[in-house]
């Protein structure tokens, strides 16, 4: 939510162009369309969540999605929570479906059903986004990628004695 319009209620303008573009990007996911991407980011735009690491510019971002989206199959995206101010945008996302070819990288195979939550943020500027990060629970990522609890984190000596 943005405080920019004291006394007004709802987002300024320039947040609600943000949340505007975010949900292009997101529609451009649900229907794995990639084309009108550049529409709603910069052509130096940067994805820090990379599969293998940092995405670096529109082109690339566009190869990496449409990789991405081609094992999944039927899908539903649905938005939990989303919030924008002038300089960021995010949404809280439920994605379900079902995946039509494997997915190495996930660890799952055509036909497995995928239920996952992450948090999308996107920076803009002039209503684009010049970069995106993802955060998921780490149990969720373990089971997403086949596991179903993550391995323990390993103990601090500080805490060992107490």
């Amino acid at each position: 939510m943005s405080c920019n319009n004291a006394g007004k209620g709802g987002l300024s303008a320039a947040a609600q162009k943000n949340l505007d573009a975010q949900h292009g990007i997101i529609k451009c996911f649900d229907t794995k369309d990639f084309s009108k991407l550049g529409d709603f980011m910069t052509e130096d735009f940067v994805d820090h969540a990379g599969e293998n690491g940092e995405i670096k510019g529109l082109a690339n971002a566009k190869a990496e999605y449409e990789k991405m989206m081609a094992t999944m199959g039927t899908g539903k995206t649905e938005t939990i929570l989303e919030m924008a101010n002038d300089d960021y945008a995010m949404s809280w996302l439920h994605f379900t479906g079902t995946l039509k070819a494997d997915n190495k990288s996930m660890g799952m195979k055509a036909g497995d059903k995928y239920d996952m939550k992450s948090i999308e943020l996107g920076k803009f500027k002039d209503g684009k986004a010049v970069e995106h990060w993802v955060f998921m629970e780490p149990a969720e990522m373990m089971k997403m990628m086949g596991s179903m609890t993550p391995p323990p984190a390993p103990m601090n000596d500080s805490l060992k004695n107490k």
